[in-house]
């Protein structure tokens, strides 16, 4: 891809998601994730109504009249999006390929912490950490941050959420906000998800093709694993071929509902055909 397709293709994003974030997600956003706690900001005098337990008696004595500490939020957070660039996301069937909107809701996540003053990292994952950009502030950032999501190719076709999850344990020492944002075609993470979810506030955005999730009666169809590289004859005339693929499918559904459940970390599912803006509305309200 040459710069001024690339250039156009981020500003397209950059467009839509902006627009999203600003007028939607930003407040939504702010309301959901918290800050780290309350921190003072200063002392002014006493007036009706205060809390009594907030007066600064040392300050009081000092004029002789009452004097309160006030406190505020501390609002400044570090979100990471952690986002699959393995060979499964880039199927599709519909209008868009599956990392298509990967990228669009990581930057329409980023432009709402950036309205929040938040700090912004990435982290690229296939079955390796394919790419770690650490967390800053503005908007030349998340810009860069869209780049990285449109241009990168990746060095594996494999996805193991397990790496990105110890890496993010191993380079993230403060609570942060995480989107995990991935097909989940894969399982055996629930013991690293369980160590990351006890620091972080992780949410797993699922996102899929509504082809996947059952096969087709097609006849004798070659199929080509994304992430093997693998090519098959399969027979989808076969009703056993079939209910094989199905359980195979919804297993890994499942996998990751209960376990991100047993962890205490939320989730979102979004089929690349729906609006993925009413699922993290929905999402953002339910905190």
């Amino acid at each position: 891809m040459d710069t001024k397709e690339l250039l156009k293709k981020v500003r397209k994003i950059e467009i839509k998601t902006r627009r999203l974030s600003d007028h939607i997600f930003s407040g939504e956003y702010h309301t959901s994730f918290k800050g780290r706690g309350m921190t003072f900001s200063e002392v002014r005098q006493y007036q009706y109504g205060d809390d009594i337990r907030a007066i600064d008696w040392n300050v009081t004595a000092r004029y002789n009249e009452p004097y309160v500490k006030v406190f505020e939020e501390e609002r400044e957070l570090t979100m990471m999006l952690m986002v699959d660039v393995s060979g499964s996301e880039s199927f599709g069937t519909q209008k868009h390929l599956k990392k298509e909107i990967v990228t669009e809701i990581a930057a329409t996540l980023a432009f709402s912490a950036t309205q929040n003053n938040d700090k912004i990292g990435l982290i690229l994952f296939s079955d390796q950490i394919e790419l770690f950009i650490p967390p800053k502030k503005g908007k030349s950032h998340v810009l860069r941050i869209i780049r990285e999501m449109i241009e990168y190719q990746p060095k594996s076709t494999r996805t193991d959420i397990t790496v990105a999850l110890e890496f993010l344990s191993s380079i993230q020492k403060k609570k942060a906000i995480v989107f995990l944002v991935s097909d989940f075609m894969t399982q055996d993470y629930e013991h690293a998800l369980k160590i990351a979810s006890k620091k972080h506030d992780i949410t797993g955005i699922r996102i899929f093709d509504k082809r996947e999730e059952e096969l087709p009666k097609l006849g004798l169809v070659p199929m080509l694993d994304a992430e093997t590289n693998e090519l098959k004859l399969i027979n989808t005339n076969s009703e056993k071929v079939r209910m094989a693929y199905g359980k195979n499918y919804h297993a890994k559904v499942a996998y990751f509902q209960s376990t991100f459940s047993r962890c205490g970390a939320g989730t979102v599912q979004s089929r690349v055909d729906e609006s993925y803006v009413k699922k993290l509305l929905s999402y953002f309200k339910s905190r």
